[in-house]
This record gives structure tokens, C-alpha cells and sequence, in this order.
């Protein structure tokens, strides 16, 4: 079930207009899906507007507060801001206490850290800098954060990579706070880093995907760690549809070129604050 928030004009090649659905219409169809057959977890998408923001948060919290996952669609692939500071403002206020998983790449986690005065490692060159920008959303209010690493591959060794030919594997940073017992978690996903320009949606699907393994019952790090080997596998077999950046391939298990046996070439590393094991 889905409940739209914005009509997009666009194509491989870029986004050419918004059409922002007015923010009762947005409260009314929330509340049409949970009223009637219910929710297990709500993955958050693009809201492109504060009013839209602030509505979104209130009806959240009408419903008990369910498992949200919170994709903060705010920076255009060109690097180009989306939304204005006072939306920005209102979904790290109002929608950040809300959310189960935050999942930013690195430019929309440098947005959310601007506007709440935050400072962090500047460049951000590693994954021990991942790590402390994924612990400082996370006192933002979100219960776990998923810094997204496709902006930053490593090498194999694990050190951002210099060149092209360097580039290995993506790394992704789940941090976790556990107040019970005063001890943070952190696990690192690797996954293969794939040279395409078919990366058009990969931010939405692995939301998507993390909220369709929570509602399967998984815990948060496996969860996205499915999440990260599908995306893995959409980008790798993704169909090269358009001019531009085409869309993953959103059912690889379906390709002919996949063999099963690939399926499972990522790993979940932990990291005990000074090394991975």
C-alpha cells in the first residue's frame, strides 16, 4: 500500500517537474491504508514540503508510532539541495524521533548535521569517519542510522579508493545505541562495488527493502543486510534502460545471467571501536 506525496515529471535523464499532493490528501491516504488493513512497518520516502513533513509526523504519531523506516530524499544527485532549510528543519524535528531507521547517503547526512549545528569530519575520507557521523544522526533521535556508502568505495583493503581501477567494494555503516546497557553497536556491510551508471532508485529500493525484511520478522542488521545484496544485485543486472541512469533491476533473482551461487557476496563485518572483526 502507498500513500503518495509528490507526482514527479521524469525520465533517466534528470527530474523536470514536482507536483506536490496537498498534505490532507497525504493524511487521508495514510490513514485509508492503516484504518483499514494495517501496517507492519512504513518506509518514508520523498516529502517535498514542510506542511507535507509536519502532516506526515502527526499522523505517525496518531497511529502509535509504527516501525518506520525514513529515507531523507533531500539532495539531488547533481548536488543540488531539495529542500528548503525550513523543510529540512521540520523532518529533523518532527520526523527524525520518529523513525526506527534512518538510512541518508553521505550528502544527506551532512545536510541533517548542518542544520542541527553538528560537527563532523570534513572531508569525510573513512570508515571511522562513517561511524561517527552515523553517532551523531543518531542522537538526532533515530533509534538506528544506515550511513549509505556509495558516494565513498573502498579499496580492498578498505581504504577510500583513489582511482577508478581501486574501487572494490561499497560500504555501508549501520550504528545502533543501546541505552540499557551504555554500549553503541556498529556493523559494517560490504558489498561489490559495481562500475555502472544504472543506479537510478537504489536509495528507495534499499528502504524498501529494509522495511520488507523487518516486516518479515528479521532483526535491523539483517534486515539491511538483505537489503544491501539485493540493491547489490539490482544495480549488477540492472536491464540499461534510457539515456541516462537507468533504474536497478527491482526482481534479479529472475535474471538469466544470475547464478544463485553469487547471491550471497557480501558480508556483515563488526567493528568493536578500534578494529573489524
Amino acid at each position: 500500500m502507498a500513500a503518495t506525496t509528490a507526482l514527479t515529471a521524469q525520465n533517466t535523464q534528470g527530474v523536470f517537474d514536482i507536483h506536490n499532493v496537498p498534505s490532507a490528501f497525504v493524511c487521508k491516504q495514510i490513514d485509508a491504508c492503516i484504518d483499514d488493513i494495517g501496517v507492519d512497518v512504513v518506509k518514508i520516502g520523498m516529502l517535498a514540503s514542510t506542511s507535507t513533513i509536519n502532516a506526515v509526523a502527526t499522523t505517525l504519531e496518531k497511529h502509535s508510532r509504527p516501525t518506520c523506516v525514513l529515507d531523507p530524499v533531500m539532495v539531488a544527485t547533481s548536488g543540488a539541495q531539495l529542500l528548503p532549510n525550513s523543510a529540512v528543519t521540520s523532518l529533523r524535528e518532527q520526523l527524525l524521533p520518529l523513525t526506527t531507521i534512518l538510512t541518508p547517503n553521505i550528502p544527506e547526512a551532512k545536510l541533517l548535521l548542518d542544520n542541527a549545528g553538528v560537527e563532523y569530519p570534513e572531508p569525510i575520507c573513512s570508515i571511522p569517519d562513517l561511524i561517527r557521523v552515523a553517532k551523531s544522526l543518531q542522537c538526532l533521535g533515530p533509534k538506528h542510522v544506515l550511513i549509505k556508502g556509495g558516494h565513498l568505495p573502498v579499496d580492498r583493503d578498505l581504504n577510500v579508493a583513489q582511482l577508478d581501477a581501486d574501487k572494490e567494494f561499497v560500504i555501508d555503516v549501520l550504528f545502533s545505541s543501546h541505552d540499557r546497557n551504555d554500549k553503541d553497536d556498529v556493523v559494517v556491510f560490504r558489498t561489490n562495488f559495481s562500475p555502472s551508471k544504472n543506479t537510478h532508485g537504489t536509495g528507495c529500493s534499499l528502504a524498501s527493502a529494509i522495511a520488507s525484511n523487518l516486516a518479515l520478522g528479521r532483526d535491523v542488521p539483517h534486515a539491511v543486510e538483505n537489503a544491501c545484496r539485493y540493491v547489490e544485485r539490482g544495480i549488477r543486472t540492472a536491464p540499461d534502460l534510457g539515456r541516462g541512469s537507468g533504474p536497478i533491476n527491482h526482481f534479479p533473482s529472475y535474471a538469466a545471467s544470475e547464478n544463485p551461487e553469487e547471491w550471497g557476496q557480501s558480508s556483515l563485518i563488526r567493528f568493536d571501536g578500534n578494529s573489524f572483526t
